[in-house]
C-alpha cells in the first residue's frame, strides 16, 4: 500500500512530517509512505528543505492520500499544472484527507460537495468562501474523505488511515508510540475519541 502526502513550497512542516512518522510505524513490505511534491526540493514555512519521494502523478495513484499544509496553499490552488494533476484524485477508490489549507485544495476540488471540513483558524475564512462549512473540531470524515484543523491535529489524520487500512489495533500502536510517556493513554483514549464516530462499523462475524 502506498499513503502519499501532498507537500508543496512553503509547506509546514508538522502536518507533513508528523503525519509521515506516525504512519511509518507500521513496519511491513507492503506498506509504503512518501513525501510527493511537484518538483525535486521543497522548501518549507521555516526553511526546511526535503527531496521529493514520489511525484504527484504517483500520489494520484496511491492508495491513500494527505494534502498537506502551508503558507503558499492559496497559490497552489490557482496553479493549474498542480490542480489538473490532482483532479484524478479519486475517493471511490483512495483514502483522501487533508490536513489545515489542505481542505481548500479538497473544496476547489470539488471533493467537498456536501462534506462540511475541519481546517485551521487562518484557513477557514478561504473554506467557507469556496462554499463548505467549516466544524470547529479537530477532524471530521465522510467515508473515503477525512478532514483535520490544526497542526497537532495530524495524527489522527494518519490514525485514521492506519486504522482504515491496516486496523484499529495497528493504529492504536502508532499513536502509542509516539505518544508522551505518562500520558500515553490520555493521548490514544482523546484520538479514539476523536476518530471512533467516523470509522465503519465493525463487519458482523457471521456464527
Amino acid at each position: 500500500m502506498h499513503i502519499a502526502i501532498l507537500t508543496f513550497e512553503g509547506y509546514n512542516e508538522l502536518d507533513s512530517l508528523i503525519a509521515l512518522g506516525v504512519l511509518n510505524r507500521i513496519k511491513s513490505d507492503d506498506w509504503r509512505v512518501t513525501i510527493a511534491t511537484p518538483s525535486p526540493k521543497v522548501t518549507s514555512m521555516n526553511g526546511v528543505v526535503i527531496e521529493q519521494m514520489s511525484t504527484l502523478e504517483e500520489a494520484c495513484a496511491a492508495d491513500a492520500v494527505i494534502v498537506g499544509s502551508g503558507i503558499a496553499t492559496r497559490e497552489v490552488v490557482e496553479d493549474p499544472a498542480i490542480m489538473n494533476i490532482l483532479r484524478r484524485l479519486d475517493p471511490s477508490r483512495q483514502l483522501i484527507a487533508a490536513q489545515c489549507s489542505g481542505a481548500l485544495v479538497l473544496a476547489k476540488l470539488g471533493l467537498l460537495n456536501d462534506i462540511p471540513a475541519c481546517t485551521d483558524l487562518t484557513t477557514k475564512p478561504w473554506v467557507i468562501a469556496a462554499g463548505v462549512e467549516v466544524l470547529n473540531q479537530p477532524f471530521y470524515a465522510k467515508e473515503n474523505i477525512a478532514t483535520a484543523g490544526g497542526c497537532l491535529a495530524s495524527h489522527y489524520l494518519a490514525a485514521w488511515i492506519i486504522a482504515r487500512l491496516k486496523g484499529n489495533d495497528a493504529a492504536e500502536g502508532a499513536l502509542h508510540y509516539v505518544a508522551p510517556v505518562g500520558e500515553k493513554e490520555e493521548y490514544i483514549e482523546r484520538a479514539w475519541r476523536n476518530i471512533t464516530p467516523y470509522l465503519p462499523a465493525p463487519t458482523p462475524v457471521l456464527v
